[in-house]
């Protein structure tokens, strides 16, 4: 089968004339950078995950950044974080001086381990080494155990990032997720392949009026017009002062409408993935594999869906798949295997649950523009390769 025409990609944004005049608008008849946009899609993103603040950026690197730079993350600290991601989920703490370590995934959820996240925990307050925040990952869409994650940071006094990049769009509990129910901020992507688009661009969501004030900062360069945030009186309208050392990181106009076209189809594009994951569940469960799990009582926002292979060695399969057009990939290599992370100490064998599903683990296609006529030639060349 060709590889060039009939491809099947992972993972597939859709953009509609709705998003293209949203551009469009804003191209022609609005500020590109700092306009009225930015500020609605804020508001939007707050409305519909139901917290109270929202600061546009950017990408979620930024917003993870600026997350750990609002709750103090200094030179000194640790912050921890799931192996199983993106290297942004343990580069944002590295960014701030800080020391990163990992806790190991449930071999079910895929999610950090509430389990080894206690015992973590025990044992870094005896050894006085306890962490400044822990950054949770909501990996694929499906929110980790938040209730329980937050009684044990709240018991010692560990703040809480969500790092909602697959995120959006989900609920936990009855609430959105990004609703910062039981975390200081959550962090949302809005990557080409994630529940939204912007492009490129992130946000980051508290409810902390103090959080979110600082969040403003360190996303614009550290400058404010504030008269409360200024040293002394101001000397004109024109007038701002650099209060802190920020960074650039925010997310313009013309982005902002794209977001904010896009935030009006999310619920859509939502029930688009969970009806495509039970499929998914339903036509490969006669398969030697190992499926997502599909919690009732929450909703997965299914960023991605991720089989584990139970018989089958993956480089195998993956290459079959992808000679038969279908195009697989895997999240993610565990990051404390990375050689960047091997150097600052980590070895293999460090996270044993993640290190196993990682040699195991495939993800298929998945997007809301996704056909049955796709997805059954997905599952049609899973027979074949797994036969």
């Amino acid at each position: 089968m060709s590889k060039s025409v009939d491809n099947i990609p992972y993972g597939k944004h859709f953009v509609d004339d709705e998003d293209v005049a949203a551009v469009v608008d804003v191209l022609q008849n609005r500020f590109l950078t700092q306009g009225s946009i930015v500020p609605k899609f804020e508001k939007a993103l707050a409305t519909y995950t139901g917290a109270n603040y929202a600061t546009a950026v950017n990408s979620a690197t930024s917003g993870l950044h600026v997350a750990c730079l609002a709750l103090g993350v200094a030179n000194g600290d640790r912050v921890w974080t799931s192996p199983i991601s993106f290297v942004a989920s343990a580069n944002s703490a590295l960014y701030c001086g800080a020391t990163i370590d990992f806790i190991d995934i449930d071999t079910e959820t895929r999610n950090i381990s509430v389990e080894a996240l206690e015992r973590k925990l025990a044992n870094a307050e005896s050894a006085n080494l306890l962490p400044k925040a822990i950054v949770v990952v909501h990996f694929s869409g499906a929110s980790c155990q938040m209730q329980e994650i937050a009684k044990l940071c709240r018991k010692y006094k560990v703040g809480i990032i969500e790092d909602a990049a697959h995120g959006l769009g989900g609920s936990y509990q009855q609430n959105k997720i990004g609703s910062c129910e039981y975390a200081d901020l959550a962090v949302l992507s809005f990557h080409p392949v994630k529940s939204i688009t912007s492009a490129e661009g992130g946000a980051v969501l508290t409810n902390d009026e103090t959080l979110f004030e600082r969040s403003k900062l360190f996303a614009k360069h550290g400058v404010t017009r504030d008269l409360e945030q200024m040293e002394g009186p101001s000397e004109g309208p024109w007038y701002y002062q650099q209060v802190a050392l920020g960074y650039n990181y925010r997310l313009s106009d013309l982005h902002a409408a794209l977001g904010l076209s896009q935030l009006k189809k999310l619920d859509g594009f939502i029930n688009k993935r969970q009806m495509l994951a039970q499929r998914y569940n339903q036509m490969l469960k006669h398969l030697p594999l190992t499926l997502p799990t599909m919690n009732n009582a929450d909703k997965s926002a299914w960023h991605v869906y991720i089989i584990e292979l139970n018989e089958h060695k993956r480089d195998a399969i993956y290459a079959a798949l992808v000679e038969r057009g279908i195009g697989v990939n895997v999240h993610y290599i565990p990051i404390h295997l990375q050689p960047y992370f091997q150097k600052l100490g980590f070895s293999r064998g460090d996270f044993p649950n993640a290190e196993n599903y990682y040699q195991n683990a495939l993800t298929l296609p998945l997007f809301p523009s996704m056909t049955a006529d796709e997805q059954d030639r997905v599952v049609q060349a899973l027979n074949e390769v797994l036969a």
